[in-house]
């Protein structure tokens, strides 16, 4: 497993009712295929070698002798598949029946998992036929000479010995159903992965519930979950069924199977078992529940280790189809080269579908209007102060502020929006700025700080024609004494315009633009900042607010830049992505170090992956700002650690309050030192 990916399939074999021989040669066909596509963990259906539809047929010892017969032949012609499966059938253990699956690896029966909640209800009566797994199951059982003890009972993990993120569960159908699954006590012992071989028909609604189940479990859980599902040749008397396979991680459906689809196909994705970990680390009540609730976490499992192949992803161009839920079709044999299925997108903060988008989007102003609007109650203040510069951050600011206005009933006129023109101010931002305040109804004041900074720098030795950081950071610090100090002479809150990619980065004036007494946007990335503005231009354009409507469009079509330095003639001389890198690397490379703690390795890789087909992203690009990331992100958290409150909207934050505890003088040096091991591995100086 490479980058502590894993590829998992789901699959529902052409089935006939009662033929073993017939399934099992169909199962056979199904796991070299699988292999083929490089699958390390496939699971299969409840009961496929019979099928689940056989009733009374259970009873008779000619179709159990048929299916035991069926699994040694599945063993022994899959010997040379790298691929660990689970296969269903009913086996006869000291004079009682269970519906079991048996879990198949490389020509060895590893385990057998009896079924431990039997449903008897409905258009089900599995106790008619199949006794339940108790805890009086444990032990081994003798399958004939080759497998004479193989581990049988509910109590059996699968352990890949070349990755610890690797521990597979078994439950079958309706242990998913119930209140306490087998597989979250399998979680809480540290399975991450659980296999859930099924027989669920379809009835009007219960693909959706199914569905709901499956993310719920995993994500509750926080582990893989493969939901193999029977395909529709198992449609019998009055069941219909409808293959209705599902592959959630963490709650998040990563492939789904659609219903009646055709059968023997392979539902196969890539699984980042890394966020299980990740996860589970971070999440301390899952620790705590464990402990809780088992009297011995890791000792009430057997282990049986076995060892996957390296599916040995490459960093070449995907496959056109190569994306997450690919269904793949049944492979004319022969391997070919494994490539990542999983699409890494480019934008993670942003989903792609534009209905996704739009929801997540107005759920976002919402909260970030709520918590201003919070403060605004709980103080009693009725007014607002903001640095209006005609930017992308600042025009957010305002628009979420005229939202909490909007919501505790107050005057828009009580915004006071300050224009601040200085050197770099061109007329394109600064008409923006004026025509945004006019169309939202603010107040707008314009406060000229040439003057003002220019004796500045008289008082301070600093020359005017030298444009260093002491030049940009003047202003930036004059602009905040103007914000503050109109603040105190209007009874007003300074509302913060800085994002959560500039804080990470350290883009930000320390005590100048750094500083508010409330800051709007501090979780909100630069990437998605855009898409925010976007959604009210697209609601100004649903209202017929045409003026607003054209200047956010003029604003999203202006480069990102903090306009301190002189323009160039009319136009903008200093850009921000030129200085710092583009945002939507950083954005991505913040997604993977902050949510899930993962290592400039593994972002690189992820990153080459996102944006191979970005002919301005090349590796070598890719890792210069990966550096230039880790270097300002270890050496900027001085500024993180006094920033002012703000809404938390997401999954990632920089709040020292909160999320993000770090020492202000932690070195970088270990990540920096992984980052030189791939420039030495590229040829990168």
């Amino acid at each position: 497993m490479t980058y502590e990916f894993l590829r998992a399939a789901c699959a529902s074999p052409d089935l006939r009712v009662a033929d073993c021989k017939f399934n099992a040669d169909e199962i056979i066909k199904t796991v070299k295929d699988a292999d083929a596509m490089g699958v390390r963990v496939l699971a299969l259906p409840e009961l496929c070698i019979t099928g689940y539809t056989c009733s009374d047929l259970f009873l008779q010892t000619t179709l159990l002798d048929s299916a035991k017969s069926a699994l040694l032949r599945i063993a022994n012609e899959t010997k040379d598949c790298g691929v660990l499966f689970s296969v269903g059938l009913p086996l006869l253990v000291q004079g009682s029946l269970f519906n079991c699956a048996a879990l198949v690896f490389s020509g060895n029966i590893l385990a057998v998992i009896p079924k431990m909640n039997i449903p008897n209800y409905a258009e089900f009566y599995e106790m008619r036929h199949f006794s339940p797994a108790s805890s009086k199951c444990q032990g081994e059982i003798s399958l004939g000479e080759k497998f004479d003890s193989v581990p049988f009972g509910t109590d059996i993990l699968i352990e890949d010995k070349n990755s610890s993120e690797i521990k597979i569960a078994v439950e079958i159908c309706e242990d998913l159903w119930v209140p306490l699954s087998p597989s979250t006590r399998a979680a809480l012992s540290s399975a991450t992965l659980i296999l859930n071989p099924s027989a669920s028909n379809e009835t009007v609604g219960k693909a959706e519930y199914r569905r709901l189940l499956v993310q719920g479990q995993s994500s509750k859980s926080i582990c893989a979950y493969l939901y193999a599902d029977a395909g529709h040749d198992e449609s019998s008397t009055d069941m219909i069924f409808s293959g209705h396979n599902i592959i959630a991680l963490n709650g998040n459906v990563c492939a789904e199977s659609a219903l009646f689809d055709e059968c023997g196909k392979i539902l196969v994705t890539d699984l980042d078992m890394g966020r299980i970990e990740q996860d589970r680390l971070r999440i301390k009540s899952f620790r705590n529940n464990a402990d809780t609730m088992l009297s011995d976490p890791y000792g009430d499992f057997r282990i049986i280790t076995i060892s996957l192949k390296d599916n040995g992803f490459a960093l070449g161009k995907s496959d056109e189809q190569g994306s997450i839920g690919f269904v793949a079709k049944k492979s004319s044999g022969g391997k070919s080269e494994c490539k990542l299925l999983a699409k890494i997108p480019e934008h993670p903060f942003v989903p792609a579908d534009k209905e996704k988008r739009g929801q997540r989007c107005k759920g976002i102003i919402e909260m970030q209007a709520e918590g201003l609007a919070k403060r605004l109650r709980h103080t009693g203040i009725k007014n607002a102060v903001l640095g209006l510069s005609g930017g992308l951050d600042s025009t957010l600011a305002l628009l979420v502020t005229v939202r909490a206005f909007d919501k505790c009933g107050l005057d828009r006129k009580n915004i006071l929006c300050a224009t601040m023109p200085c050197f770099g101010t061109t007329d394109r931002t600064y008409n923006n700025a004026c025509n945004l305040a006019k169309e939202t109804g603010a107040t707008l004041k314009e406060i000229d700080i040439k003057e003002a900074v220019l004796v500045h720098f008289k008082d301070i030795g600093q020359d005017k024609d030298k444009h260093d950081v002491t030049y940009e950071n003047c202003q930036a610090r004059e602009r905040t004494q103007v914000l503050m100090d109109l603040a105190n002479q209007n009874g007003g809150l300074v509302i913060g315009t800085g994002d959560l990619s500039e804080l990470a980065l350290g883009w930000c004036t320390y005590n100048g633009d750094h500083m508010s007494m409330y800051g709007v946007n501090a979780s909100i990335p630069k990437t998605l900042v855009r898409h925010l503005v976007a959604w009210f231009k697209d609601e100004a354009g649903t209202k017929g607010q045409k003026g607003l409507e054209n200047t956010l469009a003029d604003i999203l079509d202006t480069p990102v830049s903090p306009e301190l330095l002189p323009p160039d003639g009319k136009n903008i001389s200093q850009k921000t992505e030129d200085l710092v890198g583009p945002y939507e690397l950083h954005d991505f490379f913040i997604y993977y170090m902050l949510r899930w703690g993962y290592s400039p390795k593994k972002i690189f890789f992820l990153a080459s992956k996102a944006f191979e087909n970005r002919t301005e992203y090349p590796k070598e690009e890719i890792l210069k700002w990966l550096r230039k990331f880790y270097t300002r992100f270890f050496r900027q958290q001085f500024k993180r650690s006094c920033m002012p409150d703000g809404a938390k909207v997401g999954s990632v934050s920089l709040s020292p309050r909160g999320d993000w505890r770090m020492p202000s003088d932690a070195s970088e040096a270990i990540w920096i030192s992984e980052l030189d091991e791939i420039s030495e591995s590229l040829g990168v100086k």
